[in-house]
């Protein structure tokens, strides 16, 4: 660990007084934005969400960066990782950080997932943590987790945020992925303590759900739905009445290292800070920070949000309950029925931001739908959106700082298991900041920072063969 010096805890210098979020300066948002050829972005407005639309109004921020300032910590990104973080500076260390966000706060990924809070994080399941670590790692990273998600929920309690408790279903969306999540359900009881339950296809649609895809499922008690957004902003309400200050509309361009310092460069002013920290997910654009480039592989993800569905129309379609869903596809659909009546669904995109927009996309999505559930095919669509979602190459996060010279730390990888487990993904991140000891350092998740892609300029070649590949072994093999 290296050497720490003391926190000074005042205002940063150069810094000024908070604007209501009106004043911020919001341009047009950017459909096509791709991390690998786009720049950072400025001011963009956010993406047109469900999750935008039923939020309510932003919270006030500190408006962009005015000028040149002096910080102790400076966090780039506003999102659950960001806030999180800067969440547990402010309330365990006493050190208001400044976080820097390029468009508007917690405009990524936070604005843009599924919702569905469960207890994992990263692509792996545990029965693959144990055979690629060993039965007594596998068995520390659960607990981690586990203690990363008593952690999210007790955030989640302090927000009014939609939630919907009741835990995940895995279903089978072929017969012989019965085996696999029977397997699944078996080392998560024996092995790792879980009350996860097998149900058959009667069980299933008698309980919770008529899928028509479905022969069965695997239900997992830990797991709650939540309207993202309304949580995010409930984080940033926290953060900011602890002295964290927020600055949307400035990205960070570039930056370098001085003699004690990182100079984080933006449109408004030079961010000088003593520690930096990046948690800015799949949004991360190419040839800002080196130690971050080429380190993820940012993944488009579509969703859709129905009308509200009527009484009449959610028994015809065998929805009885608000559980979150996943099948068991590689290339996986998510779903569920949301608070008001909607039914929302999501899965891969494009694999270009260029090509975002085309209709196929979420041809694809109501396509799945109405394979599901056949009296919904011709249902309205509400909303539409897409996003980037950051999978390491490994598929596992990391949250370390991956060059012991530089005081510069990041917590990325979720691979779409963000929702929960950014919340302890962002504490750790301030306590390794801050020096703090840990049980868990050693751990894969923070003992070592994220592989490079050994082939990056070929990477999307690679991921088209890839969703070919899966697509055949999902459906056909």
């Amino acid at each position: 660990m290296d050497t720490q010096m003391p926190f000074d805890t005042s205002v940063p210098q150069g810094a000024h007084a908070a604007p209501a979020a009106s004043s911020v300066p919001v341009t047009a948002y950017n459909p096509t934005y791709d991390p690998l050829v786009s720049p950072p972005g400025q001011g963009q407005d956010y993406a047109p969400t469900y999750w935008v639309a039923t939020a309510g109004e932003p919270p006030e921020d500190d408006g962009p960066i005015g000028g040149d300032i002096d910080v102790d910590v400076a966090i780039v990104g506003s999102g659950f990782t960001g806030l999180s973080a800067a969440l547990t500076l402010a309330r365990d260390f006493g050190v208001r950080a400044v976080v820097l966000e390029a468009n508007r706060a917690v405009w990524g990924c936070t604005s843009r997932n599924g919702g569905q809070g469960q207890n994992a994080s990263g692509r792996l399941y545990r029965s693959q943590w144990i055979s690629r670590w060993g039965l007594d790692t596998a068995k520390r990273l659960d607990a981690e987790i586990r203690e990363g998600f008593e952690y999210w929920k007790s955030l989640v309690a302090q927000v009014d945020c939609d939630a919907q408790p009741g835990g995940h279903l895995y279903t089978a969306h072929r017969q012989k992925k019965m085996a696999f999540l029977a397997n699944e359900a078996r080392v998560m009881r024996e092995v790792f303590g879980y009350d996860a339950k097998m149900l058959s296809q009667a069980e299933l649609r008698e309980r919770y759900v008529h899928d028509y895809e479905a022969v069965g499922a695997m239900h997992e008690p830990d797991g709650v739905g939540v309207h993202p957004l309304k949580l995010a902003y409930g984080y940033l309400r926290q953060a900011r009445a602890l002295g964290v200050r927020v600055h949307p509309s400035s990205p960070v361009l570039r930056w370098r290292k001085e003699p004690g310092a990182i100079l984080l460069e933006t449109p408004g002013g030079v961010v000088r800070a003593r520690r930096v920290a990046f948690a800015t997910g799949g949004y991360t654009a190419q040839g800002v920070n080196p130690l971050l480039d080429n380190r993820i592989m940012p993944v488009l993800s579509n969703s859709l949000v129905t009308r509200v569905l009527t009484p009449a129309e959610r028994d015809a379609a065998g929805l009885k309950s608000t559980v979150f869903i996943t099948d068991t596809r590689t290339l996986r659909f998510y779903y569920r029925l949301l608070p008001d009546g909607r039914m929302q669904i999501g899965s891969r995109s494009a694999l270009h931001g260029a090509d975002a927009q085309h209709p196929r996309h979420l041809a694809l999505l109501r396509e799945g739908l109405a394979c599901k559930f056949p009296s919904l095919r011709n249902v309205d669509v509400a909303y539409s959106w897409w996003g980037w979602v950051d999978v390491s190459h490994d598929m596992m996060p990391r949250v370390t700082q991956p060059d012991p010279a530089q005081p510069v730390y990041y917590a990325f990888g979720y691979g779409g298991n963000g929702v929960a487990f950014s919340a302890q993904a962002g504490k750790r991140l301030a306590e390794r900041m801050m020096g703090k000891d840990g049980v868990a350092w050693n751990l894969p998740i923070y003992d070592s920072p994220l592989p490079g892609h050994p082939f990056a300029p070929f990477r999307r070649i690679g991921q088209a063969l890839l969703y070919r590949w899966y697509h055949l072994r999902d459906e056909h093999l």
